[in-house]
């Protein structure tokens, strides 16, 4: 039972209702719910299924480390990736600090207690963030969008927060003062010499018992002196990258999930794996890949480092390298010049 429950608050969402998005249809958004191009199949019996099959790797739980130095204060010339955990990333370019799905919780669960516990620290700690211009917001789910951060993060920095259609009341009861909320291929302003275009992603939200689909997943990409750099939040594999490299071009670092992906039965309609990462990276036609959404919070049933090893072979097959496309370690900074 408790193992259900688990992965009913990791996959599922129990708790409060994130509210909805209500505006015209297009091809993504019904009038009442947002849909994929390709659906999303699974339902309540499939998680069942999995949760009385699962063929569960265990993880061992790192409970402190040394963590590299902290990132600077702000990198002016050139680009910056660092990866703190799971789908959080700290891109500084151009003198603008932006962090993706920002989760520094010891869980990710609306039942205090339960739900998926961090088996990692933070790559790097919340003290020692360097000032946040702008936070950019997946999707709803809970290993995504984390209230307790999303809130420390709105009192210390008053950030701009962007994220899909939907979501503008669930910010409200955040402190947070600067929120844009926005369609796929929609732009949006940033801070300094930045631009961003919301861009899509084969997902799906839910936060409470009635709001499945209710407000809109999304990938990002920023245009930046230094190059493109694109952050695919939570995905399965599609056309979508295609689709974006069409639009806008390639990326010069694109940050791609890697991890949460058995048993594929299940997992890979929304979920990609490494190889699944690498053809992606193809796809988009990107310089560097840097691998995300692994490690941190135990979604699925592969080992806590597969991931890495899944890549390594996934590279090897496709004639690439980890100079074209890496998985960081926590806290890792690299800089592109």
């Amino acid at each position: 039972m408790k193992r259900l429950l688990l992965g009913l608050a990791a996959l599922f969402g129990v708790g409060c209702t994130s509210t909805g998005y209500q505006g015209p249809v297009s091809d993504h958004f019904d009038g009442h719910r947002f849909h994929n191009a390709e659906p999303i199949e699974h339902g309540f019996g499939d998680l069942l299924r999995w949760m009385r099959t699962r063929e569960n790797h265990p993880w061992q739980r790192v409970s402190g480390f040394a963590p590299p130095p902290p990132p600077p204060a702000r990198v002016n010339d050139g680009l910056r990736i660092t990866w703190i955990n799971h789908a959080t990333v700290l891109i500084q370019v151009a003198g603008v600090n932006i962090l993706t799905d920002p989760v520094f919780s010891e869980r990710v669960s609306p039942l205090p207690g339960f739900g998926p516990r961090r088996y990692h620290p933070p790559g790097v700690a919340f003290d020692n963030l360097p000032p946040v211009d702008v936070v950019l917001i997946s999707h709803a789910h809970y290993d995504h969008l984390d209230r307790a951060s999303i809130k420390r993060l709105a009192s210390r920095f008053d950030p701009l927060f962007v994220t899909g259609l939907g979501l503008a009341d669930w910010f409200a009861g955040t402190g947070a003062r600067h929120v844009v909320t926005a369609d796929w291929w929609q732009q949006v302003a940033l801070p300094g010499q930045l631009s961003l275009t919301v861009t899509p992603a084969r997902h799906w939200t839910r936060r409470g018992l009635g709001d499945r689909n209710r407000t809109l997943w999304a990938s990002y990409w920023i245009d930046t002196p230094a190059g493109g750099v694109y952050f695919a939040g939570d995905t399965g594999a599609g056309p979508h990258f295609g689709a974006i490299r069409a639009r806008l071009g390639s990326p010069r670092v694109a940050l791609l999930p890697i991890g949460a992906y058995e048993p594929r039965w299940f997992m890979a309609q929304q979920h990609m794996n490494p190889a699944d990462a690498v053809q992606a990276h193809r796809q988009l036609g990107a310089a560097h890949s840097v691998g995300i959404h692994f490690a941190t919070f135990k979604l699925s049933d592969e080992a806590r480092f597969a991931p890495v090893d899944d890549l390594a072979q996934a590279l090897s097959q496709a004639g690439l390298t980890r100079h074209d496309f890496w998985a960081p370690a926590f806290g890792a900074g690299y800089s592109f010049d």
